[in-house]
Parts: structure tokens; sequence; C-alpha cells
């Protein structure tokens, strides 16, 4: 599935936008498939906005944004959901987790939407980043690490054919990084997907196609 923006511009974001330079804002681009994307974003720069358009979260903004043959600004809530189930899938910045239930009941909701990941892989994956003994615990008693974690594997018990990332390290120290890279990297190829990393700062986590500075 491609994605193309053309003349994108945030409506908050318009004046400030409007007197700078960008690899995205206001361009006409495409990415397809299998491409790693890396989106350098100093703060300010709109990169959970960026995130946020693109899983359709947000409308507040000129230009057009397609998946594919999808255009994001007409696109209905029924047709969103199958996107979100079955070809974009994200980590979110700030986690996004239900506080009440715990780490595995918040990655369980998600993987039984598609049952394409068994419990056996979820879990084995938890494992992986260090969270064998964190399963019972409620997401309101998880550190912000290993919330990120959860929110980490979450994001990969669904299909997907792109995944969008923003910040999706910011919590964890570099071993705990190194897990999640090496996960991360593993079930992206499974897939043959690509992927878009935003970040604040330059870095070589994934073996990125193409850098933008937003």
């Amino acid at each position: 599935m491609q994605l193309s923006l053309h003349g994108v511009v945030p409506l908050p974001l318009r004046d400030k936008i409007t007197s700078t330079s960008s690899g995205i804002w206001k361009q006409q681009v495409s990415y397809n498939k299998g491409e790693f994307i890396f989106v350098q974003a100093p703060s300010g720069t709109g990169k959970t906005t960026l995130i946020h358009i693109l899983y359709g979260l947000r409308k507040d903004y000129e230009g057009t944004v397609k998946w594919g043959d999808n255009l994001l600004a007409t696109t209905g809530d029924e047709l969103f959901a199958d996107l979100r189930t079955g070809d974009i899938s994200v980590i979110f910045q700030d986690m996004r987790l239900f506080p009440e239930l715990t780490a595995w009941e918040n990655i369980d909701i998600k993987r039984r939407l598609t049952n394409t990941i068994s419990e056996e892989q979820a879990h084995e994956w938890l494992d992986r980043l260090g969270l064998k003994d964190k399963k019972n615990s409620s997401g309101a008693t998880l550190s912000y690490g290993e919330q990120q974690r959860v929110a980490i594997v979450r994001a990969l018990v669904q299909p997907f054919d792109w995944l969008l990332m923003d910040e999706p390290f910011s919590h964890l120290d570099h071993a705990n990084t190194q897990k999640a890279i090496t996960l991360i990297s593993d079930v992206v190829r499974q897939h043959n997907a690509g992927m878009i990393m935003a970040d604040l700062d330059a870095n070589n986590y994934f073996p990125y196609t193409k850098t933008i500075l937003l």
C-alpha cells in the first residue's frame, strides 16, 4: 500500500510552516510499502501531528493524504477501522494504555481483533522485552518504560503494511531499546512492511531508506 501526501499543512501550524522549509509539509511525496522512513522533527515542527494525521486521528489540515486509493479526509469510520486492523499500526508517543487493564489485557484486546498472532507468540514477545513478571500488573502501576514496551508489543500483534512510530524508545535505556529494535525489525520484515519513524534527533535505530527533515 502506497502512502501519498499532497500539499499537506496542519492548520494550527500553518503560519509557522509557511515561512519554513520541510520535506513533508507543503510537498508532494509518496512512500511505498517496504520503505523505512525516518522523519527527523525538531520540537514544534508537528511530529506527533503528522503521526496522528496519518492514523486518521486529526483532520484539521489542508491538502490530501491517501493510503492506497483511500482519501483520508473522506474515509468513513468502518473503512478506517479496517485500515487500522489490517494495514496500519501505530506506537503512540503517549502509549495510550488502558490504566485499569493489565499489561496482558491491553495487548490481548488488540490481538483478538484479528487473531493473526497466537497467545503464545504474544507472550514470547513480552518475555523478549523483559516483561515476563509484569503481565498481570495494571497499566496504572507500570513505569513509563514498561508501558512503552507494552505499547510496542500491542502494535505488533496485528497484521500491517505500515508501522507508524512516534518516539517509541523515549523512556527506554540502551539495553531495552536494543531489544525493542530487534523485535520490531523482526516483525516488520515478517510482514514485508514499511515503517515511518518520527523522532527529535538523528539516529541509526533502523536501516532507513529515506531520511526527511520535517
